[in-house]
């Protein structure tokens, strides 16, 4: 039998709810929550009579809004310094948050910022906060030639789509001597939601979630960055690096690559030049994790190239696998079963 809900959880419940627009948050909590509408009703009054809510109407047409702060501001980005963008603007409204966030906060901007400046090519960047009880968003837009264009044309990739892939991987950069390629790895990985738009795609990742990329029909000039946290997160950027590296080792040297992203379209993967793609870079990593969720089926000579060729070639790369279907196991068992053990 399920425990109940403290207050403070109802509360949060509620907060959420009212975040999301939700029409009749009252009738929606009650159901939801299996409580009476009045007794929802004297939590929402308790959150209206705190100030973080404000109510307008009555009765059934009762509406409800998060206090929030939003505020904006463009710096040109000629001689701009990350950390400025942080100490002038962001900083000072998030003073109230536990260090952790704040932690999260200051390098999800720096390193987006520093982005901005090394590689968009653009002349303004504008920075977008909105703060309320239950979200801290920070937008980062810059009008510059586009990221997913960007690293194309600098890897000589394809198509724009074929950026998500790598970026999944990591250790990604068109100026290797001045940067990582460290930033949009795990600033994606210590936020609640990140996302990305540019040109005609939108690239999402939550935690503990596939990375996803749509088409969009409008197109995004430059690239737009969001970035979203719970301020009640407890999410610290030292577990979130840990989760990363090898053991008793302090580099990124592990890399989790959702093996959907290799897939073009509908189409299914069982080609070894899918595979090729797949597999582009694993040598830089130590290990390498395959998240199979959403790959039905793949075919003979995809999981030979992965888990024969591949695995031959560099023996000093662990690759492990999950979420993998009965079908998908079937055939990385073939693959296995013929590959030479590495000497």
């Amino acid at each position: 039998m399920a425990r109940p809900l403290t207050h403070p959880e109802i509360q949060q419940l509620l907060l959420h709810l009212i975040d999301d627009a939700k029409a009749d948050v009252a009738g929606v909590a009650a159901r939801t929550l299996k409580l009476s509408r009045q007794a929802v009703n004297k939590h929402l009054r308790e959150l209206v009579r705190s100030g973080v809510v404000v109510a307008t109407g009555s009765t059934r047409s009762r509406k409800y809004e998060l206090v929030q702060v939003e505020e904006q501001k463009t710096f040109p980005l000629e001689g701009l310094a990350e950390h400025e963008v942080w100490d002038e603007f962001v900083r000072p409204y998030l003073s109230d948050l536990p260090d952790n966030v704040r932690a999260i906060c200051q390098y999800g901007l720096t390193e987006m910022v520093n982005n901005a400046i090394d590689h968009s090519g653009g002349t303004v960047t504008r920075i977008i906060l909105i703060l309320n009880p239950v979200k801290v968003q920070i937008n980062v837009y810059d009008d510059g030639v586009g990221i997913f264009k960007k690293i194309k044309d600098a890897f000589h990739l394809k198509r724009e789509s074929d950026v998500i892939l790598e970026l999944s991987k990591g250790k990604l950069t068109t100026d290797p001597s001045r940067h990582s390629g460290e930033g949009i790895f795990f600033t994606s990985r210590v936020f609640d939601e990140y996302s990305i738009y540019s040109g005609t795609l939108f690239f999402l990742h939550m935690p503990d979630n596939d990375d996803w990329l749509l088409e969009r029909g409008e197109v995004v000039g430059g690239t737009l960055v969001t970035m979203q946290l719970n301020p009640a997160s407890t999410r610290t950027t030292t577990e979130v690096f840990d989760k990363f590296a090898s053991p008793d080792q302090y580099r990124f040297d592990v890399t989790h690559v959702p093996v959907k992203l290799a897939q073009l379209g509908e189409d299914s993967l069982v080609s070894r030049s899918q595979a090729k793609r797949l597999v582009s870079r694993f040598e830089k990593f130590s290990r390498v994790v395959l998240n199979f969720a959403g790959v039905a089926t793949i075919g003979q000579a995809f999981a030979d190239e992965v888990f024969r060729v591949f695995r031959n070639s560099h023996p000093d790369v662990e690759l492990t696998w999950i979420n993998t279907s009965d079908e998908v196991k079937r055939m990385i068992s073939r693959a296995l079963a013929s590959a030479k053990p590495p000497e």
